[in-house]
């Protein structure tokens, strides 16, 4: 007898068919009939769960028959084929051992919860099945990121979770200290002697990497305090972030291009059976949308290229909320337009506006605009940005002095532009973002194991 997991239960099926076999997990479902009984098995290993069949001349019939959901237990039994199903794994039990009792009152009854509920028992979602496909795809997909990378010979870095800067220059920063109340005014007699805070983004510290090592990413925790209740933000997420050397602006596109597509292909070859769950789950469609990214070309377009491209659809009937203006953001309802109507597949918009991008961008020669780039993405809007880094000494310097960043604070970022800079450029992709779209989960709080989000840290 084999004691195995359903995954390689499920992988073996052919070879173990006839044969005695132990598996340990839990009861998703009972259904007792008079004189024999189905149990919903199943133990996290596999999405492709067993059912296990016993009858009355199993021993203590009776005791397995009051067996009830959510109890942990060990089966033993004969590998069989299936009627319902060829390629699902069945038991016919010789034993059922109770592991683990679970009183009546289990929140996870045998019936279709809500989301919105699932999320008040955080703790014990990840055993349903739309959370068990959500976190599957959330593992392989954190497999596929580092892969990706690994198999290029990018560096792995660690940058640090807490820092002495807001790169994102927006201040929303949860600030660190080990001073009561009373004594917070003055940060020099704080732990690191001066004002820190949870990092917003690890990009400067990997810039500093990349001018050794040439390529690098890093794929971490980052925490951001904006009081935004929407479906697409929470105040800890994870970031992958790489930073490449000697890459300009259209090199950077190309990679983002490569890297999205091969992250999808990846998911979609190792979990077919957690993606057509989470297809009819959330509807139907989603197979079909991540099909098309992958098999799609990204249109590249300027952002006044774009903003123009609005306007004249709005000169031709089509209805927005907020009108499309050249040197500033653009809306969702553009997002989509965009993707979904005009160019029907993702599409790079970059050289935007400085005045609304961060300091660190390359500055264009026409003076209003930098290297910088967003992806949006059909049915999600943006999905990554990025930028070639501004790696002119006296350029930085003056933008800086503009944004009233301290140049004596950050005076190493400055420093990596003296000591042997180079052209170098990176992006950044919310790894939740990234799940939204690879599960059609819509709301962040179901693809993050415990959300943070304000008025909300539970468990």
């Amino acid at each position: 007898m084999e004691k195995l997991t359903t995954r390689e239960l499920k992988d073996r099926l052919g070879e173990l068919q006839g044969q005695e076999v132990e598996l340990k997990g839990w009861i998703r479902n009972h259904r007792k009939q008079k004189n024999m009984g189905f149990i919903d098995f199943f133990d996290g290993t596999c999405f492709r769960n067993p059912q296990v069949v016993y009858d009355e001349h199993i021993e203590d019939f009776a005791g397995i028959q009051a067996l009830r959901v959510g109890s942990a237990v060990r089966v033993t039994g004969r590998v069989v084929p299936s009627y319902k199903d060829p390629e699902t794994p069945e038991i016919q039990a010789t034993s059922v051992v109770l592991e683990g009792d679970c009183p009546e009152d289990y929140p996870l009854q045998p019936k279709r919860h809500t989301l919105e509920f699932l999320r008040e028992i955080a703790y014990l979602r990840p055993r349903t099945r739309v959370f068990q496909a959500v976190f599957r795809v959330r593992s392989v997909a954190a497999m596929a990121i580092h892969t990706y990378f690994q198999d290029r010979g990018y560096v792995y870095v660690h940058t640090p979770l807490i820092t002495g800067n807001d790169a994102e220059g927006a201040g929303n920063t949860f600030t660190v200290t080990t001073l009561p109340p009373e004594e917070q005014g003055d940060p020099s007699k704080d732990f690191f002697g001066k004002a820190t805070s949870l990092a917003v983004t690890g990009q400067l510290e990997g810039e500093t990497f990349a001018m050794a090592f040439s390529n690098i990413y890093t794929f971490g925790p980052t925490f951001r305090a904006e009081n935004s209740n929407t479906k697409t933000h929470a105040a800890e997420f994870w970031m992958i972030e790489p930073e490449i050397a000697f890459c300009d602006l259209e090199q950077l596109m190309s990679l983002e291009e490569d890297f999205l597509k091969a992250i999808v292909s990846y998911v979609m070859e190792r979990c077919p059976d957690e993606l057509k769950f989470l297809d009819q789950f959330t509807g139907g469609g989603l197979l079909d949308k991540l099909t098309a990214l992958r098999d799609s070309h990204f249109a590249r377009v300027t952002h006044e290229e774009a903003i123009t491209i609005l306007r004249k659809a709005m000169e031709n009937g089509t209805e927005f909320k907020f009108e499309p203006v050249y040197g500033g953001d653009t809306a969702k309802e553009h997002e989509k337009y965009l993707t979904e109507e005009y160019f029907h597949s993702p599409v790079f918009i970059y050289d935007w506006p400085k005045e609304i991008k961060a300091f660190y961008m390359y500055q264009n020669e026409d003076g209003k605009t930098v290297r910088g780039v967003d992806l949006l993405v059909p049915g999600a809007g943006e999905l990554m940005g990025g930028s070639q880094r501004e790696h002119r000494y006296d350029l930085l310097e003056k933008r800086m002095d503009e944004m009233g960043i301290s140049k004596e604070d950050m005076y190493w970022y400055l420093n990596l532009r003296k000591f042997g800079g180079c052209v170098h450029a990176g992006f950044g992709m919310g790894f939740e973002r990234l799940l939204i779209y690879l599960t059609g989960v819509e709301n962040i709080r179901d693809v993050i194991p415990y959300y943070r989000t304000p008025m909300s840290c539970d468990f």
